[in-house]
């Protein structure tokens, strides 16, 4: 039942750009599928290793920045007199790198930042993230500052001479971020469900006795830095060759604080909660803004909303769905035999 349902919603995710027409709708679920993309990735550090990162943007700028850089092609004077450039390259390679320069930040600030714990790791966190936002803001000749990085070239797969599929029209791109999102999720499951991800979650229910029985805590926690980083790198690549220009404003809190609202009310250290949260909390403010409603009144709505969630089911909205489902479950399962012993003493 669960697997068919698990088909049933991917095939009707992969009909959107079949039957949609309208292509700001597809705008907005593209947007939304590449920052559920990067809440998944912060759940893999919030939900199942209990470390808050509200630094978390960061790697999502990284990928963004690395990958515009690769495939515009660069020349920036490291020393005085010393110019180190590189030409553009293919859209597929700047991408991949994009997602291993992110990995590789995440490696060095999980080796960092975790000797410290709670509040300092995450003052460690966002302290990562503006310096990143300033580096990117005040290095003109590699970033190009606040004029930003544009003609970002989108992706295109295939043989020039024979064939080329070209991800710059909506649905194209659509397709791109679901097979995308999907991958992420696969590896994000697959880590969990293994020997680190039961590790991991012993170190967010009790951290000195899972170092007593032997679980090394920096290595698991720098790996799933390390993973949740790379991730949220590739959400930024995908990000940076859709929009097609990036600038410092792509290190915003606000984007930080958006992962964190999606993973925390779809209900973190579950695999669907951030898919959920993101669903909602992505396309809400569009939602709110079909109905002509002032953008203050939008903007309380939303709040008030989230409140609501957090109040009323501060486990998220996974967890609430799970638990009413298993109740349900229980109780038909226990009416079965009570009319079975009804029915032998009628006998």
């Amino acid at each position: 039942m669960k697997h068919a349902l698990t088909a049933a919603w991917l095939l009707f995710l992969f009909s959107i750009p079949l039957w949609m027409g309208d292509l700001y709708i597809l705008h907005v679920l593209i947007m939304t599928g590449i920052f559920i993309i990067a809440a998944m990735s912060l759940n893999l550090l919030l939900g199942y290793t209990g470390q808050l990162s509200l630094g978390h943007v960061a790697f999502f700028g990284i990928g963004a920045y690395v990958s515009s850089l690769v495939a515009l092609g660069f020349g920036v004077h490291i020393l005085p007199g010393t110019l180190v450039s590189l030409e553009p390259k293919p859209v597929w390679l700047a991408m991949l790198c994009g997602v291993v320069a992110a990995g590789l930040a995440g490696w060095v600030i999980g080796r960092v930042a975790f000797r410290v714990r709670g509040a300092y790791f995450v003052i460690v966190t966002i302290s990562f993230a503006e310096v990143i936002r300033l580096v990117a803001l005040n290095w003109v000749e590699l970033t190009q500052g606040p004029m930003a990085l544009n003609n970002i070239p989108p992706l295109r797969l295939g043989a020039p001479a024979l064939f080329e599929i070209s991800f710059l029209r909506k649905p194209a791109n659509y397709y791109l971020v679901l097979v995308v999102a999907v991958l992420a999720y696969v590896v994000i499951k697959r880590l969990v469900n293994s020997q680190a991800g039961r590790a991991m979650i012993a170190l967010r229910e009790n951290e000195p006795l899972a170092t007593s029985i032997g679980v090394d805590v920096t290595r698991y926690l720098v790996l799933a830095t390390m993973v949740a980083a790379a991730i949220a790198g590739g959400a930024g690549a995908l990000y940076a060759h859709y929009v097609r220009i990036v600038d410092p404003d792509v290190f915003l809190f606000i984007y930080t604080v958006t992962m964190v609202i999606m993973v925390v009310t779809g209900g973190k250290g579950t695999l669907a909660g951030p898919v959920v949260g993101g669903i909602i909390f992505g396309l809400l403010p569009e939602t709110l803004r079909a109905f002509e409603i002032a953008p203050e009144v939008q903007w309380i709505v939303y709040g008030v909303l989230m409140i609501l969630v957090v109040y009323f089911l501060p486990e998220g909205i996974v967890p609430a769905l799970r638990d009413w489902w298993q109740k349900r479950q229980d109780k038909t399962l226990g009416a079965v035999p009570a009319r079975s012993g009804v029915e032998e003493t009628v006998r």
